[in-house]
């Protein structure tokens, strides 16, 4: 076959030898628990679209069955912003899977509500310690109990301290406060341990 011959066949031929087998299927990776901080950061980021004032009034996990939790992580979190200009708070909510109809894998939003500034809201870069360092200094004083009750699941909270005019992680041993018997307070600010509440 001479080049000229070969330039008069088809375009089609050449492809046919140039294609290969199908590429296997990636393996989608399972979700991760993230820290609380975080999950707060990339609300607060989305938020800030909302109000560029925001400050945050609270945080909290969400246990989900979908992602096993880890020290100083979980699988969802929901953060509520306020703003004093537009005289609202917002809830929004970060999580790693797709959990229902009103818990959604990402970052979603709630209707905003009426708010009227109580003096406990704080800018999102007063929180300098994460949930996972949180949950070290915590257990360093909760050990015993933790050992005690290993099948407890452990939540955490931040808000404005009430004796410090800082915010703090209150890291708790059952599902909220008010079905726990065992909590450590720890400065979110400066990670020092505050008090042991039982």
């Amino acid at each position: 076959m001479t080049r000229r011959d070969l330039f008069a066949l088809p375009p089609a031929l050449f492809l046919a030898g140039c294609s290969s087998a199908p590429e296997p299927p990636v393996e989608k990776k399972a979700a991760e628990p993230v820290t609380g901080l975080h999950a707060g950061f990339q609300m607060y980021s989305h938020a800030r679209a909302w109000a560029p004032d925001i400050k945050v009034l609270s945080c909290a996990s969400i246990d989900i069955a979908q992602v096993k939790a880890q020290p100083g992580k979980c699988g969802a979190w929901q953060i509520q912003f306020g703003s004093e200009a537009l005289g609202q708070k917002r809830a929004y909510t970060f999580s790693v899977a797709e959990v229902s109809v009103t818990l959604h894998s990402g970052i979603t939003a709630d209707a905003p509500t009426g708010w009227s500034n109580d003096n406990r809201a704080f800018e999102m870069a007063a929180a300098k310690v994460d949930t996972d360092d949180a949950w070290t200094t915590a257990l360093k004083h909760g050990d015993a109990y933790n050992k005690k009750n290993p099948a407890i699941p452990v939540s955490y909270t931040l808000e404005m301290g009430r004796l410090i005019h800082d915010p703090v992680w209150r890291v708790i041993w059952g599902e909220s406060v008010a079905s726990s018997e065992f909590s450590v307070l720890v400065d979110a600010s400066t990670g020092l341990y505050l008090e042991t509440l039982t």
